[in-house]
């Protein structure tokens, strides 16, 4: 039987490997401000939900 080469799993096929890339053109958000903005909109939800 021959030797696999590459050394990658089979059951890996079709899997996609991401790799850390430092582009500048991204939007970078911090945790803390998608936390913040989730909360604020739920609070807003629960807000205008209770008035309306």
């Amino acid at each position: 039987m021959a030797k696999k080469s590459g050394g990658r799993l089979v059951s890996s096929a079709g899997l996609v490997n991401y790799y850390d890339s430092d582009d500048h053109r991204a939007i970078h958000i911090s945790p803390k401000v998608v936390i913040a903005v989730t909360i604020v909109t739920g609070v807003a939800v629960f807000t205008l939900n209770a008035l309306f």
